[in-house]
């Protein structure tokens, strides 16, 4: 039997060359979210809490209700993907953080975002 919470997060991270500005260190990306509920219970993401990191070690942390102005309800074996960026001022950072859901039963728990680098192309090689 599949454990009532089996959420799972991906991310794909894309550098926004046409939008940035390295002359006035503004670097901007786009990253989409892939969650998917692996568990038994459908879950509704209630929060986010994001930590982002420049190279700089600049921290901004960022919490809000949903995401993209949602708070998508998902059930056993549905997914929801949005696409959101941000802007650091170098061109290397990471962001991490974590997403809070309620299951369908009232049980509020907390999913780990996995930590992703933000890097223009050829700035790490």
């Amino acid at each position: 039997m599949r454990p009532d919470h089996d959420i799972q997060v991906s991310v794909s991270v894309r550098y926004l060359a046409e939008q940035s500005l390295p002359a006035e260190e503004r670097f901007v990306f786009a990253y989409e979210i892939r969650i998917h509920n692996h568990g038994r219970l459908g879950a509704r993401l209630l929060s986010r809490y994001w930590h982002i990191v420049s190279a700089a070690e600049r921290i901004q942390e960022v919490r809000g209700d949903g995401v993209v102005g949602e708070q998508p309800f998902l059930a056993p074996d549905g997914e929801f993907c949005y696409s959101s960026g941000v802007v650091m001022p170098s061109p290397v950072g990471r962001m991490q953080g974590a997403y809070q859901f309620i299951d369908e039963q009232g049980q509020g728990f907390a999913v780990d975002i996995p930590a992703f680098t933000l890097a223009v192309p050829r700035a790490l090689h």
